[in-house]
C-alpha cells in the first residue's frame, strides 16, 4: 500500500485538518525525517497553500482546527499546534492552545520549525556586520583564533564552509578548519557572498 492510499484509509478520504475531500494531496510535516505514513497528513489545497505561505492565512478557515487538535495521529496534532501559534494573535487559537495536549515528542516535533516564535523570540545567528547566517553557508573568520584544547590558530581569512548553527545560542556556530571541528563565535566572522 502506497503512502497516499495510506492516508486516504487513515482520513477516510478527507482533509485531515478541515475535513474538505476535494484535491488531497500528501504533506511531509517538516522537518520529516522520511516521507512515512507517521510524519505526513492528507492535505486539501486550501490547508496546504495557507500553511506554505503565511501571508495568505484566512484566520477564519482555521476554526477547523477545533475538532481536528483533539486528532489521534501525531502529525494532525503537531499542523494543528504549530497553526494555532501563528493565530493566536487573533484570540480564539489561544483559548484552543490552553485546552490542547501534546505528548513530550510531539512537542519536541511541533517546536523543530520555530514557526510559532514570533520573529522576536526567533533565535537569529548574525555575522560581524549584522548579516544572517544559516546552515550551510561559507564565513571568513575576521581575525586570528586560538582553538582551545588544541595547538591550532584559525588565521584570518579562513574560509570556513557548510557552517552548522548552535540551535541554542545565537552566539555560536560549528565548522571545520584545517580538518577539525570547532564552534566559533559569530562575532569573529563574516558571511560570504
Amino acid at each position: 500500500m502506497s503512502i497516499e492510499q495510506a492516508l486516504h484509509t487513515r482520513s477516510e478520504s478527507k482533509c485531515e485538518l478541515c475535513g474538505a475531500t476535494d484535491a488531497l494531496a500528501v504533506f511531509p510535516v517538516p522537518p520529516a525525517s522520511d516521507d512515512s505514513v507517521d510524519q505526513s497528513v492528507l492535505l486539501c489545497d486550501t490547508c496546504r497553500t495557507q500553511i506554505e505561505n503565511p501571508d495568505q492565512v484566512d484566520a477564519n478557515h482555521w476554526r477547523c482546527l477545533n475538532d481536528s487538535m483533539w486528532s489521534q495521529v501525531p502529525a494532525v496534532q503537531v499542523l494543528a499546534w504549530r497553526m494555532l501559534n501563528r493565530l493566536r494573535a487573533e484570540g480564539w487559537p489561544q483559548d484552543l492552545l490552553d485546552m490542547m495536549y501534546l505528548d513530550e515528542e510531539s512537542q519536541s516535533w511541533a517546536e523543530a520549525t520555530g514557526d510559532h516564535l514570533s520573529d522576536d523570540e526567533q533565535v537569529r545567528h548574525l555575522d560581524s556586520n549584522g548579516a544572517v547566517l544559516e546552515a550551510g553557508d561559507t564565513v571568513t573568520l575576521t581575525k586570528d583564533l586560538n582553538v582551545k584544547g588544541s595547538s591550532l590558530t584559525a588565521k584570518r581569512g579562513t574560509a570556513v564552509r557548510n557552517i552548522s548553527l548552535v540551535p541554542d545560542n545565537p552566539e555560536q556556530i560549528e565548522g571545520r578548519v584545517d580538518g577539525q571541528h570547532i564552534v566559533i563565535l559569530t562575532k569573529f566572522v563574516k558571511k560570504q557572498k
